[in-house]
Formats: structure tokens, sequence, C-alpha cells
């Protein structure tokens, strides 16, 4: 923390060596953009002649067009899982383990990166789906810390007929999302 002396010699430095605050600096200095970059009164002064940087063109209306139709299906897709009584995110659990690529043996861990959640977040799920008999969680034979995971037959019977609401669900708004992402695709530049 600097000192009121420090500050106050600063504050003198500033005034004596920025050319934008004499009466004799030439005018587009006086009228340059001051920006306060940190808490010690440093300032940096811009020319605004200078060049800006070129901003890719976004078609905002097509940006919110496309999350529009993204929100109606997650939407959708969160009443339909608690409809089947479960949390959106544990049907999302069931999904990524049943959806699991070839060679994949899901662990928390993996689960955690799948579904984008904290790996404490990911356990908690785990365990009320142990609970209700989803899913089960054994120990990784060859490493004893990693806890495996799996559907067991209930688990995949409510997973089947969500995925079977879900199938229908995109199927009604594709044309819209088709749409909207042609829109989004059509707006960005090539490079």
């Amino acid at each position: 923390m600097p000192s009121p002396d420090s500050r106050r010699k600063t504050d003198r430095c500033a005034r004596r060596c920025d050319p934008g605050t004499t009466p004799t600096a030439p005018a587009a200095l006086r009228s340059a953009i001051r920006l306060i970059i940190s808490y010690y009164d440093m300032t940096l002064t811009a020319d605004p002649a200078l060049p800006r940087p070129r901003v890719a063109r976004v078609d905002y209306r097509a940006l919110a067009e496309f999350r529009y139709q993204m929100r109606r299906f997650v939407r959708a897709s969160e009443e339909a899982a608690r409809d089947a009584g479960l949390e959106p995110q544990q049907h999302q659990l069931l999904l990524a383990l049943k959806g699991a690529p070839g060679g994949v043996t899901p662990t928390i861990a993996w689960l955690a990166e799948r579904l984008q959640l904290q790996h404490h977040s990911v356990v908690g799920l785990v365990d009320r789906l142990v609970d209700r008999k989803l899913i089960r969680r054994r120990r990784d034979p060859a490493d004893q810390r990693r806890a495996l995971v799996t559907l067991t037959g209930a688990g995949e019977a409510i997973l089947h007929e969500l995925s079977l609401f879900h199938q229908a669900e995109l199927r009604t708004l594709a044309p819209a999302f088709i749409a909207s992402l042609a829109a989004i695709v059509r707006a960005t530049p090539r490079r």
C-alpha cells in the first residue's frame, strides 16, 4: 500500500509528465482517452485516432434463435426427467454411462468430465443413483482408488423410456435447430 506522501509524489509526477494535462499539448492528446489500469494511480493514454482491431460480424438474432431452440429442448428434457422421478443431472449421468464410447470404462472422473461437473458433485449423483438401484459402483480391481460405474437393469429401463421421448422431441425440433444453426454458420466469416 503506497503511503500518502508517495501517492502525492505520484500525482505531481503524473500532472507534470502527462502531456494530456499541459495547456500547450496538442488537442488530439488533450482529448485522448484515459484508462485507469491499477490501484496505484497509473494511467495509460490512448490515441483515439489509432486504428481499432477489426471485430468479426456477429449475428445476434441467429445466436439468440439457436440459444432459444436449445433451451426449448433442454427444458423439455428436464421436465421429462423429473416426470420419470429423476433430477436432470441424474438422467444425464445415466445417458453418459449408456453412451460411453467402446473401450471406455466409466469412472467418477470420466463422468465428471462428460457432465462438466466437479468430482464431488458426481460422487453425490452416483450415491443417490446407487441408493435407488439404478447404477452400480465397484472398485477397479487394477486400481483400488478408482470407482467403476455401470447401469443396472432398472436404470436402463428408465433411460430407454426417456430416450424414446428425447428422440421424438428432437425430431419435432430438428427443423428449427437446423435452420438456426445454418443461420449462424452463414454469418460466420470464413478464414
